[in-house]
Parts: structure tokens; sequence; C-alpha cells
């Protein structure tokens, strides 16, 4: 089994940052793709990473390549364009994305690929840009096992939950189902404290009683910490982002066929939220969006 030594980066942003500053620290020559916010990509510089140019530069530079783009057709252009990953790769250069990617594309990515001599697997993360900077992934792969047996030293400098789904698209179908369940979440505890506000109820009384019981999960802390704390730091995750996964969702639901009852209604919640120009603001201010509504609707009552 051979050693990845050289590692390239494409996509350093809150999740990227954190990757490649633990990439670098585990001893990993690392090479990153500029990005449109110089701050983390000048961060990891400084620490003794390398900047390339293009995809095709990191392809035919590094033995693996991790991806962590924000949607298929990006990962699509950046495979398939003059300077992308497929015209610079090696035998055996190994694509690793990272990115919430539509399963079908990433199938036939990884084919273009593997006709090219390279090699692919899916390998979508959990958890948030504070865990990526602490190297507590959760992940999510799919591909041939002997490749990621390859890469795991890579993985595990950066995750400390690494779990086989399957072959190609695999990871990326269990990501897309992992991010409906908690968009789910995040949505009906949005609607649930937007409401309790409304009506008055103590908020701090709420959540000491929701905490002690079932209703109590990972995502109705975090909006809480947001609504009643001030703090929206533990999800750093885009509106706009988290309409693109239940977009997909869907897209894979549809395809089985599958009904979709719930997903749809979730997906419009933050399509709402997301063409009420919250796009880039984070999940928890889902709620700012909902007590707007609340608040339009008692304005029209009067």
């Amino acid at each position: 089994m051979a050693k990845i030594e050289t590692v390239g980066l494409i996509g350093v942003g809150l999740m990227g940052h954190g990757i490649g500053k633990n990439i670098l620290a585990k001893g990993f020559e690392l090479s990153v793709l500029a990005h449109r916010n110089r701050q983390p990509v000048d961060d990891l510089i400084a620490k003794g990473a390398k900047e390339a140019k293009s995809p095709k530069e990191l392809a035919g530079s590094c033995d693996m390549v991790i991806t962590v783009v924000g949607n298929s057709l990006q990962m699509e252009d950046i495979v398939r364009r003059a300077d992308g990953l497929i015209a610079g790769l090696k035998p055996g250069t190994i694509i690793a994305d990272a990115t919430t990617a539509q399963p079908d594309s990433t199938v036939v990515l990884a084919a273009e690929i593997t006709a090219k001599g390279g090699r692919f697997v899916d390998i979508p993360m959990t958890r948030t840009p504070k865990e990526a900077e602490a190297g507590k992934l959760g992940l999510m792969t799919g591909g041939d096992k002997a490749t990621l047996a390859e890469i795991h030293p890579v993985l595990e400098c950066f995750a400390d939950t690494i779990v086989h789904c399957g072959g190609v698209g695999a990871a990326h179908k269990a990501k897309l189902i992992n991010n409906m369940l908690s968009l789910g979440y995040a949505a009906v505890t949005a609607e649930a404290l937007a409401t309790a506000k409304k009506s008055g109820v103590d908020l701090n009384a709420l959540r000491q009683i929701v905490t002690a019981g079932g209703a109590n999960s990972v995502m109705f802390q975090r909006l809480a910490a947001y609504q009643i704390d001030g703090d929206n730091t533990q999800l750093q995750f885009a509106i706009a982002n988290a309409q693109k996964d239940l977009r997909y969702f869907l897209q894979m639901a549809e395809g089985l066929p599958m009904p979709s009852f719930v997903a749809s209604a979730i997906h419009q919640l933050y399509g709402m939220a997301n063409g009420a120009g919250f796009g880039q603001k984070y999940v928890p201010e889902v709620i700012d969006v909902l007590t707007q509504l609340g608040d339009k609707a008692l304005a029209k009552g009067k």
C-alpha cells in the first residue's frame, strides 16, 4: 500500500481551514487552492502550506486531493474544466470529495476520474467548524476499502469518527439523509422557540424542561443558545446551503421513488428564509424569519 505524503486541499473555508491546519500539524505536505477569502489561505501558508494556481496543478503534484466545495455543480467544474483535476491527474492520484453532493453526480465523476487513471472516494463530513479546528469531525466514506485504508492516516488528522458506508456515492447518500434529519430538527426547534417567544413563555424555563426530557437534542441546544444567549457560533452553516442539501435529498428521494412529505416542508422553510435574504446567515437565524412572519401576520390582523 502506497504511503500518502503530499495532500492538496480545495475549499479552504469554514470547514477547510481546520482540515488543512490539522493535516499540516501531523506532518503531511499540504498545497491549497486560492479561495475568495484570503485569511484562511494565508494562515495555512504561514503554517507551511504551499499555494497552487489551479486544480490541475494540485492533481499533478499531490498524492491525494481533498475537495470541500459548495455543491455538485462546483465539483463538476473543478473536475472537468480546462485546468481542472482530470487535466492534471497522475496515475493513481486519489480525489477525496467532502462536498455535500448529489450521489448521481458523484458516481459519474468517479467514473470519469477512474477512466483517466485516478481514483475517487466520497468523504462527506458531519459536525461544525469548531470540530474541524479541533480535528474531531465525523466522516462518512464511500468507495474502495483499500483506497480508503491508504488515505486513513490523512483522514484521522481531522476526524475522530470514520464510518464506511459502501461503494462510491454511498457516503453522499448517507450525508443527505443525515442532513435532512439534523436540519429537520433545527426547523422544528426554530418554530417551537419562535412560538414560545411570541407567547411569552420563559425561554430559560423552557430550555430546562426540554433539556431534562425526551425532546432534547443537539439542535435544540444550538438554536436555544442563539435565541436565549445570543450565541450564533454553535451552528455555522448557511441557510442557502441548508436549502441546497434538502433539495438534493428530495431529488434523491424522487429518483427512488420515495415519498418525502416532511422533507418537502422543511425545504420550503429554508427556501423561504433564503428568499427573504437570509441565505448567507446561519441556520439558527431561521427563528428570526419565523418571528418576522408572525409579526407581519399580527399587524395584518389588526
